[in-house]
């Protein structure tokens, strides 16, 4: 009886899955694992913690591993390597989370594909290969449309007293009003990615508000001019939408689609009931 634990994670979360023939599939979570921004021994320690994998119980044949942080050779060779000790199992493959979303969304067909999560991405799908893809700069320089993008536009607009008296006390409610505790959180201590991306609570629970609308819908439609509209096949084929902020605000991310004159996929939350799909049609 084959089985394969497969692995989606993005920077704030992994989630995992065993696939056994004929069995109900087995689920997980841990924190998020990128190979950029963790060392080995805190990739290890997570999944010592974390994950707490049973061998004897949850023995998988396979695991097929997707994530942020892993679209090159050298990384995935890093955390396939990782894998491998931690787990005990021989055939290890390591791929993007872009990989995962296109599987997850297209299965065999074509379309542009889009993930908007604490980060962001985008790439053509051919059926079989990623084939065309526009580079991601990371959170720092890049991220359009993401909840690391939003969050720092919060954080902007709060900072520079631009929101109104409504939205200045949300946000403290939220988060408080001490400044430089903030930015310490943000400078000095891990994934100040994570951290920001905290902030799209705010534009979630204030739905409505023109302020929140325009922040919204100005960072995804950076996304859109930024990626989506520099695809000559954006105007051909659907443009499918995977990640919690993608989700979230999927009627804005609709109404762009309608704006721009683009086809409107599938928007999910998360890729792993794809992969599930996908990887069963491959046994």
């Amino acid at each position: 009886m084959s089985s394969i634990l497969i692995a989606d994670s993005g920077s704030t979360k992994t989630d995992w899955c065993l696939l056994t023939n004929n069995k109900k599939p087995v689920r997980f979570k841990t924190q998020g694992i990128n190979p950029y921004l963790q060392k080995a021994e805190d990739i290890t320690y997570i999944l010592e913690t974390e994950l707490q994998w049973d061998k004897k119980k949850h023995g998988a044949d396979k695991i097929v591993f997707y994530g942020a942080g892993a679209g090159n050779e050298a990384k995935q060779k890093e955390l396939s390597a990782i894998l491998h000790k931690y787990f005990a199992i021989k055939k290890t493959e390591v791929s993007s989370d872009m990989m995962a979303a296109a599987r997850a969304m297209c299965g065999t067909e074509k379309g542009i594909v889009c993930i908007l999560g604490t980060g962001s991405n985008s790439c053509y799908f051919d059926g079989k290969k990623i084939k065309e893809q526009q580079p991601s700069l990371g959170y720092i320089a890049g991220d359009e449309g993401s909840g690391n993008h939003m969050g720092k536009k919060v954080l902007q607009y709060y900072a520079y007293r631009t929101f109104d008296t409504e939205l200045r006390m949300a946000f403290e409610l939220y988060f408080g009003n001490d400044l430089p505790q903030i930015l310490n959180k943000l400078y000095r201590e891990p994934f100040p990615n994570r951290y920001l991306a905290g902030f799209v609570k705010l534009l979630a629970e204030n739905r409505g508000h023109f302020m929140v609308e325009n922040i919204i819908e100005d960072c995804l439609n950076d996304f859109f001019q930024t990626h989506i509209l520099k695809y000559r096949q954006s105007w051909k084929q659907p443009l499918h939408f995977t990640g919690s902020v993608a989700y979230m605000f999927r009627d804005v991310i609709e109404e762009l689609c309608h704006q721009y004159e683009l086809t409107c996929g599938n928007i999910t939350q998360s890729p792993m009931e794809g992969l599930i799909k996908y990887h069963k049609a491959m046994q």
